[in-house]
Protein backbone atom coordinates (compact mmCIF):
# COMPACT_ATOMS: atom_id res chain seq x y z
CA UNK A 1 0.00 0.00 0.00
CA UNK A 2 1.25 3.24 -1.15
CA UNK A 3 2.34 5.31 2.14
CA UNK A 4 0.23 8.68 1.02
CA UNK A 5 -3.17 6.23 0.98
CA UNK A 6 -2.05 4.69 4.49
CA UNK A 7 -1.44 8.17 5.67
CA UNK A 8 -4.70 9.39 4.76
CA UNK A 9 -6.50 6.04 6.02
CA UNK A 10 -4.93 6.25 9.42
CA UNK A 11 -6.06 10.30 9.86
CA UNK A 12 -9.96 8.93 8.82
CA UNK A 13 -11.98 8.87 12.05
CA UNK A 14 -13.19 5.62 13.64
CA UNK A 15 -16.34 3.91 11.60
CA UNK A 16 -18.00 4.76 15.22
CA UNK A 17 -17.75 7.84 14.40
CA UNK A 18 -18.57 8.27 10.86
CA UNK A 19 -21.77 6.39 12.12
CA UNK A 20 -22.54 8.70 14.52
CA UNK A 21 -21.60 11.66 12.26
CA UNK A 22 -24.13 10.80 9.77
CA UNK A 23 -27.27 10.32 12.72
CA UNK A 24 -26.11 13.80 13.86
CA UNK A 25 -26.92 14.83 10.09
CA UNK A 26 -30.08 13.14 10.11
CA UNK A 27 -31.39 14.76 12.93
CA UNK A 28 -31.16 17.77 10.52
CA UNK A 29 -32.85 15.68 7.39
CA UNK A 30 -36.02 16.18 8.28
CA UNK A 31 -37.77 19.83 7.56
CA UNK A 32 -39.89 19.59 10.81
CA UNK A 33 -37.23 18.98 12.80
CA UNK A 34 -35.00 22.17 11.01
CA UNK A 35 -37.92 24.46 11.45
CA UNK A 36 -37.61 23.28 15.40
CA UNK A 37 -34.04 24.34 15.57
CA UNK A 38 -34.44 27.42 13.78
CA UNK A 39 -37.51 28.39 16.01
CA UNK A 40 -35.21 28.05 18.96
CA UNK A 41 -31.98 29.23 17.94
CA UNK A 42 -34.89 32.98 18.09
CA UNK A 43 -35.41 31.85 21.45
CA UNK A 44 -36.02 29.54 24.04
CA UNK A 45 -39.84 28.07 23.64
CA UNK A 46 -42.18 25.83 25.28
CA UNK A 47 -44.05 22.96 23.19
CA UNK A 48 -47.11 24.73 22.71
CA UNK A 49 -45.44 27.62 21.68
CA UNK A 50 -43.48 25.92 19.09
CA UNK A 51 -46.71 24.17 17.72
CA UNK A 52 -48.54 28.03 17.43
CA UNK A 53 -45.47 29.19 15.63
CA UNK A 54 -45.51 26.06 12.85
CA UNK A 55 -48.81 25.72 13.25
CA UNK A 56 -48.59 21.95 14.51
CA UNK A 57 -50.41 19.60 16.61
CA UNK A 58 -48.33 19.69 20.20
CA UNK A 59 -48.05 16.14 19.56
CA UNK A 60 -46.27 15.89 16.56
CA UNK A 61 -43.87 18.65 18.15
CA UNK A 62 -43.16 16.75 21.54
CA UNK A 63 -42.39 13.79 19.19
CA UNK A 64 -39.77 15.93 17.03
CA UNK A 65 -38.18 17.35 20.60
CA UNK A 66 -37.68 13.62 22.04
CA UNK A 67 -36.04 13.19 18.56
CA UNK A 68 -33.87 16.46 18.86
CA UNK A 69 -33.06 15.52 22.49
CA UNK A 70 -32.06 12.32 21.96
CA UNK A 71 -29.54 13.72 19.23
CA UNK A 72 -28.13 16.11 21.79
CA UNK A 73 -29.43 18.88 19.99
CA UNK A 74 -32.38 20.57 22.18
CA UNK A 75 -32.37 20.11 25.80
CA UNK A 76 -35.52 21.56 28.06
CA UNK A 77 -35.13 23.10 31.27
CA UNK A 78 -38.10 22.91 33.55
CA UNK A 79 -39.78 26.91 34.79
CA UNK A 80 -42.14 25.98 36.70
CA UNK A 81 -44.92 23.36 35.48
CA UNK A 82 -43.82 23.79 31.92
CA UNK A 83 -40.32 23.13 29.96
CA UNK A 84 -38.66 25.55 27.62
CA UNK A 85 -36.81 24.23 24.70
CA UNK A 86 -33.37 25.72 23.62
CA UNK A 87 -30.40 24.62 21.37
CA UNK A 88 -28.02 22.37 23.72
CA UNK A 89 -24.88 24.56 22.78
CA UNK A 90 -23.29 26.59 20.20
CA UNK A 91 -22.41 23.96 17.91
CA UNK A 92 -25.47 23.40 16.61
CA UNK A 93 -25.90 27.26 15.85
CA UNK A 94 -23.46 26.57 14.12
CA UNK A 95 -24.28 23.99 12.24
CA UNK A 96 -27.72 25.81 11.11
CA UNK A 97 -25.81 28.96 10.44
CA UNK A 98 -23.15 27.19 7.98
CA UNK A 99 -25.78 25.06 6.60
CA UNK A 100 -27.58 28.11 5.89
CA UNK A 101 -24.68 30.08 4.24
CA UNK A 102 -23.95 27.07 2.42
CA UNK A 103 -27.50 26.80 0.82
CA UNK A 104 -27.86 30.53 -0.04
CA UNK A 105 -24.92 30.18 -2.30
Amino acid sequence: MDGQIKAIRDMLPSDEQIYSLAELFKMFGDPTRAKILECLQIRSLNVGEIAEVLDMSVSAVSHQLRVLRSGKLVRGVKDGKEVKYSLDDDHVTKILEYGLTHVNE
